[in-house]
């Protein structure tokens, strides 16, 4: 039988999962954010019929998983590669992310992730699956920034498991609101579309300074928050 002390550790370990997950998740499914890519979409593929808006939903969403799984599985390289430091990375980071999170709160898209002037570009081209919807679109720097920093964070296997299976969710879910960007589009309509985008610009906001916080800390400039 297990005694109350092996139980508590095992208790705290699920729990340290749990959090860590959701962490993962939730920060980069704020940043990647197909609710808010609805509208570039919808004018990327007008006219187009329903399996080519899939399709084209399936590319971008597969391009923005082999991206920001590249930056996962190569994160830590990237960081002895160029010397930069976690902290350095989260300050940075947190300073990208509230840029993004400002941005959402207005309810338009952050200038990282959709430059002026892609929507009519992207309208012209045959195939524009890859470039800009799945870059930088769903995959741009904000995201990438995110699964940079929860690399850094990660200490074991199953951080970085967990990290993994964020962006292929993530990347299931840009499939499914993307491929059925009509249906979606109609049942939130403009206005739910906008409120969805300003409650993730508010957490993502709160992600923002909690990541800064982390670095200064990290850093030794103030104390360690509990």
């Amino acid at each position: 039988m297990l005694d109350s002390h092996s139980v508590s550790l095992a208790g705290l370990e699920r729990s340290a999962i749990v959090r860590f997950s959701l962490l993962a998740f939730s920060s980069i499914f704020f940043l990647v954010d197909p609710f808010a890519a609805l509208p570039t979409f919808l004018a990327v593929t007008e006219g187009a019929d329903a399996p080519k808006r899939r399709r084209m939903a399936g590319k971008a969403s597969l391009t923005a998983l082999i991206f920001l799984s590249a930056f996962a599985v190569g994160g830590q390289y990237i960081f002895k590669l160029f010397g930069i430091t976690l902290p350095a990375f989260e300050i940075a980071g947190g300073i990208i992310l509230l840029l993004i999170g400002l941005d959402m709160l207005e309810a338009k898209r952050s200038a990282t992730q959709e430059a002026s002037g892609d929507t009519v570009a992207a309208a012209s081209k045959e195939d524009a699956g890859i470039v800009p919807l799945g870059i930088p679109m769903l995959a741009g720097p904000g995201s990438i920034t995110s699964v940079m920093v929860l690399v850094g964070q990660a200490q074991t296997r199953w951080q970085m498991a967990a990290i993994l299976g964020a962006i292929v969710i993530t990347a299931g879910i840009c499939y499914l609101v993307l491929g059925n960007s009509d249906r979606v589009a109609r049942a939130l309509g403009d206005t739910g579309i906008r409120i969805l985008v300003r409650i993730m610009g508010l957490l993502l906001v709160a992600l923002a300074v909690q990541y800064f916080v982390n670095g200064m800390a990290d850093l030794g400039v103030i104390a360690k928050p509990s």
